[in-house]
């Protein structure tokens, strides 16, 4: 099924600095669905999801569960010195314990983590490893598979101006969603059912998850560029006919936008995965095709039963993430044989091992043959350029 934002209409931008804010409004709130947000005290929060183990890490922390007063979880924090037989616990602090991703908690209610959903989907991504103890793979890959499995991503309030442009930007009547450009790069994508849960939700976009090339681009504060189509004044003679050339320019900034700089937020030969569904409305995550050299988005959405977009949240991946899941996804398609997959990749197996170490996932080959790989391609390579064959480097 092909994802749209239809039923979303797109406003003209507010742009600071380098970032680009771009409204999407409903003209009619989805109807029986609202979003709000829950926040815990606690500072730290553990989350089960079955037989599967998802780790946020928090530096200096360990969660356990204490017996000796209480049965509530806890984190200790800080480092002590201790008798043997000593058994009063270290200082902790508590934590939140949330049983799944996503879990009803009610006949009408579902809750989520707002983006680890998607994330844990793409860490996901053929986390098993080798299926086929093929003589290439380590014996880690074949036993465990990829894990450990991490990625780096960056909190809103890292990405400069972010959080400058969110508060002094105005939220339009209606405003139901919003798009996210860093140096007119589309960083992520944020829709919700009800133009109030929007307002309430509004400032949590510093709490969002941002990747490595749009926290970049935040550094580098390129300016946004000025896109705005002037009125040409010759075609203007009354009030009328200014508001009608203004409607026009605020029509085609509205295509421009969704057919060019937002129009591959959507990955028809990406995939979906249903997680949860509730009267009517289906909670899913998506994962991109990862084709090279374009933008690749993972998110999480929730659609009616005519397909209408009532929520969604997403993260752009980087190129090292592309490239990553890319590998991955061909490695799956051949069985894991890395000679087969070379073929299809147009390389040799030397040029995939090299390159999947590079990608950094080096530890799923065997020592001794990426040794050889090594080995083979310092040898296929040549001398160095510049340097005639058998010659010594010049002293200095």
């Amino acid at each position: 099924m092909t994802t749209t934002l239809e039923g979303l209409e797109t406003r003209p931008a507010q742009a600071w600095g380098s970032i680009r804010l771009v409204p999407l409004v409903r003209d009619e709130p989805v109807p029986r669905l609202r979003l709000h947000r829950r926040a815990f005290e606690e500072p730290v929060t553990v989350v089960d999801v079955g037989d599967a183990a998802y780790v946020s890490f928090i530096p200096h922390a360990f969660v356990a569960t204490w017996s000796d007063d209480d049965q509530a979880q806890a984190a200790s924090y800080g480092a002590r010195l201790l008798e043997r037989d000593t058994r009063a616990a270290p200082p902790r602090m508590p934590v939140r314990f949330t049983r799944r991703m996503a879990r009803k908690v009610g006949k009408d209610r579902l809750r989520f983590l707002p983006l680890h959903l998607a994330v844990e989907g793409y860490l996901a991504l053929h986390f098993g490893g080798p299926e086929i103890a093929w003589e290439e793979w380590s014996r880690r890959a074949v036993a465990h598979g990829l894990s450990p499995r991490c990625e780096e991503s960056y909190l809103g309030r890292q990405v400069r101006g972010l959080e400058d442009a969110l508060r002094i930007f105005e939220i339009h009547p209606g405003q139901c969603g919003v798009l996210v450009y860093v140096a007119d790069t589309l960083a992520s994508a944020f829709v919700v059912p009800h133009s109030d849960d929007y307002r309430a939700l509004h400032p949590t976009l510093v709490e969002d998850l941002f990747g490595e090339l749009i926290y970049m681009y935040g550094l580098l504060g390129a300016p946004a560029r000025d896109l705005s189509a002037p009125i040409d004044p010759a075609g203007v003679r009354t009030l009328g006919d200014l508001r009608a050339a203004a409607e026009t320019r605020e029509a085609e900034w509205a295509a421009f936008h969704d057919e060019v700089m937002a129009g591959r937020l959507f990955d028809e030969a990406g995939s979906r995965q249903a997680v949860q569904s509730l009267h009517g409305f289906e909670l899913t995550r998506f994962l991109p095709s990862f084709a090279l050299g374009r933008e690749n988005h993972i998110g999480e959405i929730i659609t009616g039963g005519d397909g209408e977009v009532a929520y969604l949240k997403t993260f752009r991946l980087s190129e090292a993430q592309v490239r990553r899941g890319y590998l991955l996804r061909r490695l799956a398609e051949h069985d894991w044989r890395l000679d087969a997959t070379a073929a299809a990749l147009g390389a040799d197996p030397a040029g995939l091992a090299l390159r999947l170490e590079r990608a950094g996932f080096g530890y799923l080959l065997r020592q001794d043959v990426l040794d050889h790989f090594r080995a083979q391609r310092r040898a296929t390579s040549g001398p160095r350029r510049g340097r005639p064959p058998g010659s010594a480097p010049r002293s200095g």
